[in-house]
């Protein structure tokens, strides 16, 4: 299952220039240069000893046990062009919006006997920049998942299923059992 989170990180990747370093090193190198030259702070981010950060480093160690590789991979993608990273926000929260493409079930809460059950539903829909900055700001902020569920859901109901006011008036739509997100800029 996709989480909005993991779906708005993987757009903003899309708009990097260059790629991510690929060896364990190289991507060490760049977390201790990220955190001014201290290789304590890195080995406390990743869970390891400083000694360790240091033999990556110098490439005296070269493959990481899996577990440290998904850790330093994360830690590098989430550092990695931070400019490149706020122009794009930047350009979907104000002028470009952002596209959503999900398959998930949508429910609704409306007057007794107006609406369907909840169902499965497959949709791509093209989201204001509003909610595109409303995303952005709330996952900056630390918002959880289901609070970005529901910024994302508000977004849907109002383009999608209300037609930005034009019919279903009142229509609360709630996103559940997502089985796909997937977000661009």
């Amino acid at each position: 299952m996709d989480t909005v989170g993991e779906g708005l990180d993987k757009a903003l990747q899309k708009a990097f220039t260059r790629p991510v370093p690929k060896s364990a090193g190289a991507q060490m190198r760049y977390l201790v240069k990220q955190h001014k030259g201290s290789t304590k702070q890195v080995a406390q981010l990743l869970g390891v000893t400083q000694r360790t950060v240091e033999r990556y480093v110098k490439d005296q160690i070269r493959r990481p046990r899996p577990d440290l590789a998904a850790r330093i991979e994360r830690e590098v993608r989430k550092r990695w062009q931070p400019q490149v990273r706020a122009r794009a926000k930047e350009a979907a929260a104000t002028t470009d919006g952002i596209m959503v493409d999900t398959r998930a079930r949508f429910g609704y809460t409306a007057a007794p006997g107006t609406t369907d059950d909840a169902r499965l539903r497959h949709l791509t829909v093209a989201l204001p920049p509003q909610y595109a900055a409303r995303l952005f700001e709330a996952q900056d902020a630390g918002a959880t998942e289901p609070q970005l569920r529901d910024i994302a859901a508000e977004g849907l109901g109002e383009v999608y299923f209300r037609d930005r006011n034009r019919r279903a008036h009142g229509l609360l739509v709630e996103l559940t059992d997502v089985e796909h997100i997937e977000f661009e800029l």
